[in-house]
């Protein structure tokens, strides 16, 4: 008998928070070549009810001992496996024509993520791919994929990472909170719509969680403060102080207390909803609560006020640093008082900082537990701060003072030196950023991928393109630094400056030969290439390569290059079946979307398409101000300067005045100047003499009553004598014309 063939029920779906294998298939089919046997136990685990997923028990199941059989080549990658001899087992795996058993294959994945490398990770993924294809995802265990999606997180594949913890979540696994809290951390800080998932993936293991009445049967899937910490993070990142503070009450519930990160996270959501009075406050209820202070916290502190652009308090906090001063807290109340007060969202921060109600100093200002001495980070980020405000002088002289600092730890590292070439950068001091570039290297302070990419951008804005390339042969060849997807849209950038869209192409090229993965903003730059200098089929050809690249995700900005392309060109019809794609896939037009359709139609001259366009931006502009009345699922829009004026050009020229008169109504009602100037000179090039025919029919005569009166008005807006107010421009009455009977 070459084969046996094991049939059972089908088995209910099974999920702890401890790695456990996918159900078994109905059928399962073993080859005898190798045996083993199945002793027989009992064991305990969790059974869900997928009718009602809130019905869980504790059941009893048995193994029954049973006698099969497995491939050789199964029993060969297993050994290898278990010598952790890996890449042997990789090229056993290769050489098998049949799918291996769940052990193999789960070891497998998890060893090639454990690696840590690109090679390692393409592999596992690639087993993935195979088993999904098949049907036979169901033989791998929670470790493994868990191990799977923190090896993507690393890698910057956080899409992938997000898919794996959401697929095990689906089919009834608890992930490791290690390895969802990987994915939630960097979800939140991916950019996008990254923030809102991490904070769905967080919420939706914590109500899987709060199932269980036993806290010890999902221990290890239980939120920790480095979890939760990950959703404040995103919830900061969003700027949304009442899903923060949802958030933070969970935390006594999840058996989380907040420790100094927890409130450094809620400095940044302070600057995110420009609330700047309350930085002294959570340094004080960091202080009441006994969190052990840290200098990340006194560094988070002087970040905050930097990007506020407040370098007063900044420079405070370090002299009194200095000083060997506790009373910190005092300094910064004193210094800040102009801008303690209530805000619109302090019910929320009354929760999140008890200690606001003191706002008015009835109580003295808690002391730092002991005296802290400025660090070379924290120094540094008051550089940072200089350099930010131009300030290159004083950038320049805190480097200086650093150096004689008689403390080690105060001495400038390669971030302080980069803060120095980013300044020497920033006002094209090029030979000068060189030349610190020099000393680091002289002094053994070595260089990192971030200074030489600053240096490789101070070129490209000079439009010194041979000058980048050269310095990134030097970072690879002689600093040993390779450079990374930043460097190459750096220079693909720099070759738009330049219109060179050939040599945009050629780097993006370059990077994936040297086995770089485009990002999303490699392809929408390259993209920009093609758009710019008007070759609309080669931006369409990168849009469908990026639509069908797993790592990236299509956003409103790749779509509106690729519609800007085609307008350039004038090809309206084109973009507006791009537009009518981008409706489809759930993506609305926004204000850089119509304004490069209202240019093509311009380029088209169809003035009729400029009426179209113009209804569904005032629907859209209608909407937002109706927003509380309504509930739509279309966004509303805010017109900008730029597209009311091309509107408004294209319906003078065309003598729509009607619609021109709308247009700068709402140009007019959103604060926006329209240039009379122009549109004067317009009309009196192309329309001074109409209406002027004196053998007209009179049907035709009363067609043009109301395109008349809509021209008079316009006239009347323009400020030119019109038969509102009449002048010498006009020597006879306008013909089937009541002027009382319309007004402006």
């Amino acid at each position: 008998m070459n084969s046996a063939t094991l049939s059972q029920p089908q088995p209910q779906r099974h999920f702890s928070p401890t790695s456990k294998p996918y159900p078994l298939p109905h059928t399962l089919t073993l080859h005898h070549s190798y045996s083993f046997k199945l002793t027989t136990k009992t064991t305990r685990s969790f059974l869900v009810n997928h009718t009602n997923p809130s019905d869980l028990s504790l059941t009893t199941t048995t193994t029954t001992t049973t006698t099969f059989t497995t491939e050789p080549r199964d029993q060969e990658l297993l050994l290898l496996l278990r010598q952790r001899k890996t890449e042997e087992a990789w090229l056993v795996y290769t050489k098998c024509t049949h799918i291996p058993n769940a052990t193999c294959l789960s070891r497998l994945v998890s060893q090639l993520s454990f690696q840590n490398t690109l090679s390692a990770l393409t592999r596992a993924q690639s087993i993935i791919t195979r088993l999904r294809h098949e049907s036979q995802l169901h033989r791998l265990d929670a470790n493994c994929l868990g191990l799977l999606a923190v090896a993507a997180a690393k890698a910057g594949h956080t899409l992938y990472a997000a898919s794996v913890v959401k697929s095990m979540l689906r089919s009834g696994y608890l992930p490791h909170v290690k390895a969802w809290s990987a994915v939630v951390s960097r979800l939140a800080s991916s950019g996008d719509d990254g923030p809102a998932e991490a904070l769905k993936i967080f919420k939706a293991v914590t109500r899987r969680v709060r199932k269980f009445s036993d806290p010890d049967m999902v221990a290890e899937s239980r939120p920790d403060t480095v979890a939760v910490n990950a959703a404040l993070n995103a919830c900061a990142i969003l700027g949304d102080s009442k899903k923060f503070l949802q958030v933070f009450d969970e935390m006594p519930q999840l058996g989380v207390v907040p420790d100094a990160l927890s409130y450094n996270i809620m400095m940044k959501l302070c600057c995110r909803v420009d609330r700047k009075d309350l930085l002294v406050f959570v340094l004080e209820r960091i202080l009441q609560l006994g969190i052990p202070l840290c200098m990340t916290t006194l560094t988070s502190l002087v970040s905050a006020y930097v990007d506020f652009g407040d370098l007063g308090s900044a420079e405070k906090i370090v002299q009194a640093m200095r000083d060997q001063r506790r009373d910190l807290c005092k300094i910064l109340r004193d210094s800040n008082s102009e801008y303690l007060g209530g805000g619109s969202d302090d019910s929320v921060f009354q929760k999140l900082l008890p200690n606001l109600m003191n706002q008015s100093g009835s109580i003295e200002p808690p002391l730092l537990t002991q005296a802290y001495a400025p660090n070379t980070r924290l120094y540094t980020t008051l550089m940072k701060g200089y350099m930010k405000a131009g300030r290159v002088t004083d950038t320049v002289r805190m480097l200086e003072a650093m150096r004689h600092q008689d403390d080690s730890g105060s001495h400038p590292d390669h971030v302080s030196y980069t803060t120095v070439v980013s300044a020497l950068v920033k006002v094209g001091s090029m030979d000068r950023a060189r030349q610190v570039l020099a000393e680091m290297t002289r002094i053994g302070v070595p260089a990192n991928r971030i200074t030489y990419n600053i240096l490789l951008k101070g070129y490209c804005k000079k439009l010194q393109i041979d000058m980048a390339r050269e310095l990134l042969k030097e970072m690879a060849d002689d600093a040993g630094i390779q450079p990374d997807a930043v460097s190459y849209n750096i220079l693909i950038d720099g070759c738009i400056l330049i219109d060179d869209s050939s040599g945009a192409l050629a780097f993006f090229n370059e990077m994936r030969a040297r086995g770089i993965a485009p990002t999303k903003i490699s392809y929408t730059t390259l993209m920009k290439a093609f758009a710019l200098s008007g070759q609309p089929k080669l931006a369409r050809k990168v849009f469908d390569e990026m639509v069908n690249d797993p790592r990236v995700k299509v956003d409103l900005i790749a779509w509106n290059m690729l519609v800007e392309g085609y307008c350039k060109m004038g090809m309206l019809e084109e973009a507006k079946k791009v537009i009518q794609m981008m409706k489809e896939k759930g993506f609305y037009p926004d204000v850089s979307t119509y304004g490069s359709l209202a240019n093509a139609i311009a380029l088209a001259r169809k003035p009729g398409e400029a009426l179209l366009l113009w209804n569904e931006v005032k629907e859209r502009w209608e909407l937002g101000k109706e927003r509380d009345k309504c509930d739509s699922s279309v966004p509303p829009l805010k017109p900008d300067e730029g597209l009311l004026d091309a509107l408004a050009d294209i319906c003078v020229r065309a003598a729509f005045f009607r619609k021109a008169l709308e247009i700068v109504a709402c140009m007019e009602e959103n604060g926006i100047s329209p240039n009379k100037t122009k549109f004067t000179r317009i009309y009196v090039e192309m329309h001074s003499r109409m209406f002027t025919s004196k053998h007209a029919s009179q049907a035709r005569r009363d067609r043009r009553i109301e395109r008349k009166r809509a021209a008079e008005a316009f006239k009347f807006w323009l400020g030119l004598p019109n038969s509102y107010y009449g002048s010498e421009w006009r020597l006879e009455p306008i013909d089937g014309y009541d002027t009382t009977s319309d007004s402006v």
